[in-house]
């Protein structure tokens, strides 16, 4: 594909031009992110969550002719992309290797067929979910209740339990050390003739 003069006269070193503005982000249930991109008509540019730490953008093909392809950047801090991923002229494309609880920053570029790229398109971002909790129980003598929490380190969580499964009671928390887990021992599960336990990530 060839840029004339007259494509170029507008786009320093060629580059394309890409005055892309997110005008709208929500939350819907299965974890899928709505981004609108402007390009001439509305562009669509989302994000869904398959399961892992991981995060596949989708978008509609720009409709620009000098279009060859599409850059992916992201980073940790807003602004700044250490990381960047050609998703050649596909439609989408998965970034994984996240890490659960960081927030990353998205921006997209277009390039055309001689290298020119266009500025970044507006920001967005998206927070990685921590991973979840995950008990495990054993006996302890006098009938007590020794629970591991595992989870993210350093992440906190209430230990709840019940009787019936519809009240629930914090009866103690816990935060994960380095290693990613933590013993809990239930000093009053004598006192009941059966308990059920699960947890709760504190803000």
């Amino acid at each position: 594909m060839q840029i004339n003069n007259e494509q170029r006269k507008d786009r320093p070193n060629g580059a394309l031009d890409w005055p892309a503005q997110i005008t709208g982000i929500s939350r819907v249930f299965g974890g899928i992110l709505f981004f609108a991109l402007l390009f001439n008509s509305i562009q669509a540019f989302s994000t869904t969550i398959p399961a892992g730490q991981s995060v596949t953008l989708t978008w509609i093909p720009n409709t620009d002719p000098n279009v060859a392809g599409y850059n992916i950047y992201y980073g940790v801090a807003s602004g700044t992309y250490t990381n960047m991923v050609n998703a050649g002229n596909a439609t989408s494309t998965t970034i994984s290797g996240l890490v659960a609880g960081v927030t990353y920053y998205f921006a997209a570029t277009t390039y055309d067929s001689l290298g020119g790229q266009s500025g970044y398109s507006t920001e967005a971002s998206y927070t990685v979910p921590p991973a979840p909790s995950n008990v495990q129980i054993r006996s302890a003598p006098a009938g007590q209740f020794i629970l591991t929490v595992t989870g993210p380190a350093g992440q906190a969580y209430n230990v709840l339990a019940t009787q019936d499964l519809k009240t629930w009671t914090i009866i103690g928390t816990v935060t994960l050390g380095a290693n990613g887990l933590l013993d809990f021992t239930d000093t009053n599960a004598a006192s009941f003739s059966k308990r059920f336990y699960r947890t709760q990530q504190t803000p």
